[in-house]
């Protein structure tokens, strides 16, 4: 009788969830004949209720480790803590570096790039893929009649004009208009038009240079770099020049052609052909405006032609820059050692100020940018506080400055030994 009691008493002692998912302390404190029941907390909860709550937290467990959101660890560890083989296969344990293997998830492939190296982003193909010139569709819905217009235009011995009149409308444009009308013209050359086409507008302009000088006054220089361009693209031969030679007796053909002829020589030390135009105000960098509107003043300083000088810096296109030439200008003026830089630097901005080339905003930030740096340029430049203030009364009377900026001009007091009979002391004194 007493053994059938221990046999009923223990619980198999030695089964491990027994042990670990146990509510009790060892120490019954009420053993009845229908049901035992346990204090928790203060309450008495029976011990069917305790083996189901057992139950349901040892499920919970295992979903919680077949869950494919960590079947990568849950799997490869066994309840007991052992680590297991799937199909031969050791599943990766850390986290991290699953989420980092670019291996297939599948276990299948041979490791190769994602589609032969031509898939992926920013990747237009194989390596070494060359791909033909697509025929336009006249059926897709983004066709344009516009891009088929000279081909129906059927121009015939007419396609020669067609260079003719992009380069004389170019001729009064911008630089960025002509450097369009460059490619416009390389782009037509072997699909619309010869080369033979080409000589010919060439050979049309050439002869129409003094009619088209009067319009453009610069039109032999401007036709000249057209034709070094044309060169330089391969839609003119390079013996085209070398054709005219003796035989030009047009003062326009003859200096449209030298301007070409200097401009190939120069590209063959090292500058490029399809540089003639330039970069558009935008796309120059700052350092190359600085030292283009460094050029434009010293030779207005050299040749004192202040409608070139305006040429110029219109040509450069950058109107959001112009503070650099008024701040430039008057840094000129403050080295300088005479007095004609002064007066010639008056009379351009003077002259930018009544065109409007320069406008207020842009004359008010280049004057603003030298009261700023004046105590740095006094170090290397003396008297420079003097000269600032002669130069900005000429610029308030001249009408370049308003009374305001003016009053904004910084001045220096200085201090001065007197004389010996005055015991030495200092007097303060402005230049």
């Amino acid at each position: 009788m007493d053994v059938e009691n221990e046999q009923v008493l223990d619980v198999n002692p030695t089964d491990p969830d027994n042990l670990s998912d146990s509510f009790f302390s060892g120490d019954e404190e009420n053993v009845e004949t229908e049901e035992i029941k346990n204090e928790i907390n203060g309450n008495w909860i029976s011990a069917s209720s305790i083996n189901e709550a057992r139950i349901n937290a040892k499920a919970k467990r295992r979903l919680r480790k077949n869950s494919s959101r960590d079947s990568g660890r849950g799997d490869s560890v066994s309840d007991n803590g052992s680590e297991s083989l799937r199909s031969g296969v050791t599943v990766p344990t850390s986290p991290k570096g699953k989420l980092l293997d670019r291996r297939s998830r599948s276990g299948k492939g041979r490791g190769l790039p994602k589609k032969g190296g031509a898939g992926g982003k920013g990747v237009w193909g194989t390596p070494g893929q060359v791909y033909d010139v697509e025929e336009v569709d006249v059926k897709d819905p983004n066709y344009d009649d516009d891009q088929e217009m000279l081909r129906d235009l059927n121009l015939g011995e007419m396609k020669s004009g067609v260079p003719v009149l992009a380069v004389s409308l170019a001729l009064e444009g911008k630089a960025s208009h002509r450097e369009m009308t460059s490619k416009l013209l390389s782009d037509l050359c072997g699909t619309v038009m010869s080369t033979n086409d080409v000589e010919k507008s060439f050979d049309k302009l050439l002869k129409d240079l003094p009619e088209l000088a009067l319009d453009t006054p610069r039109a032999p220089q401007l036709v000249g770099q057209f034709i070094a361009r044309a060169v330089g693209d391969g839609i003119l031969c390079n013996t085209y020049i070398d054709s005219y030679k003796g035989t030009v007796d047009c003062v326009q053909a003859r200096a449209a052609l030298d301007k070409a002829t200097v401009l190939l020589s120069m590209s063959r030390g090292g500058k490029r052909k399809d540089s003639v135009w330039g970069s558009g105000g935008g796309q120059q960098s700052v350092n190359h405006l600085v030292k283009e509107i460094d050029m434009l003043l010293k030779e207005y300083i050299l040749s004192g032609d202040i409608s070139e000088a305006e040429h110029c810096l219109k040509e450069l296109e950058v109107p959001h820059f112009h503070h650099e030439l008024v701040y430039e200008a008057i840094v000129m003026v403050l080295e300088s050692t005479g007095e004609s830089t002064f007066k010639m630097i008056l009379d351009l901005l003077k002259s930018l100020w009544k065109s409007s080339t320069i406008t207020v905003d842009q004359m008010k930030r280049g004057y603003e940018r030298i009261y700023s740096e004046i105590p740095d340029i006094n170090l290397d430049v003396p008297h420079s506080y003097s000269v600032l203030e002669r130069f900005v009364e000429e610029c308030f009377q001249a009408g370049i400055i308003s009374k305001q900026l003016r009053d904004l001009c910084p001045s220096r007091g200085r201090k001065r030994f007197v004389s010996e009979g005055d015991g030495g002391r200092l007097k303060p004194e402005s230049y």
